[in-house]
C-alpha cells in the first residue's frame, strides 16, 4: 500500500464525525485475547487476562501507526503512562499493523512507555472497532478507548476519531476505579 493511500486514509479518519454510540457497552465483559505486540521495540506476547490479574487495563484502538493523529495520541499516552501506572493501570494500544511496524512505533512514538499490540480480525470483531469507510484499507480500527476493570468489566468507553480526549477520559476513569 502506498504512502498516499495511507495518508488519505488517515486524513479521512481525522475528519469523520464522532461515533454516536459506544462499540461495546459500559458494564459488558471485555473479550479476552492473546496476540503479539511490542514494548520498547521488542516483541512481546499480550494476553488480556494476564494483564488484568495485575490491575485495570486501558485498551485503546487506533487506526494506523505513524499517521498524524495516531502519533499524537501515542505521545499523549506516553506522557500519561506514569499517572496511569500510579492509578494501577496498564496501557495497551492496538492497531492492525505488522509486528515490525509495531516494534518501531513502540520505541519511536510510544517512547518505550507502553505496549502496542496487533489487533487481529477476531479482536477487531470482538470489540466492534472496525473502521468502515468506503475506500479505506481493510483492517483499520476506529479510535476507541476502553477502561477495563480488574474483574474484566468495561467501565468506560470513548469512541471518537479525534484523539485529544482519549487520554484525559481514560485517566479520569482509572483514577475513579482506584478510589473505589
Amino acid at each position: 500500500m502506498n504512502k498516499f493511500v495511507l495518508a488519505a486514509a488517515a486524513a479521512t479518519a481525522l475528519i469523520l464525525p464522532a461515533a454516536a454510540q459506544a462499540e461495546l457497552a459500559q458494564g459488558a465483559a471485555a473479550p479476552d485475547f492473546t496476540t503479539m505486540g511490542a514494548l520498547a521495540g521488542k516483541p512481546i506476547k499480550v494476553n488480556l487476562k494476564a494483564l488484568l490479574a495485575k490491575g485495570p487495563v486501558v485498551l485503546y484502538f487506533y487506526p494506523k501507526a505513524f499517521t498524524q493523529g495516531c502519533t499524537l495520541e501515542a505521545h499523549a499516552f506516553a506522557e500519561a503512562t506514569p499517572a496511569l501506572a500510579a492509578a494501577g493501570a496498564t496501557v495497551i494500544g492496538m492497531s492492525n499493523d505488522s509486528l515490525p511496524t509495531l516494534q518501531k512505533f513502540s520505541s519511536e512514538e510510544c517512547r518505550d512507555k507502553f505496549t502496542v499490540a496487533a489487533a487481529t480480525k477476531d479482536v477487531i470483531k470482538a470489540y466492534d472497532v472496525a473502521l468502515k469507510v468506503a475506500g479505506l484499507p481493510v483492517g483499520l480500527t476506529k479510535r476507541t478507548s476502553y477502561v477495563i476493570s480488574k474483574t474484566g468489566k468495561i467501565t468506560m468507553v470513548h469512541s471518537d476519531m479525534d484523539y485529544r480526549d482519549h487520554v484525559k477520559l481514560t485517566l479520569e476513569a482509572v483514577q475513579k476505579l482506584k478510589k473505589g
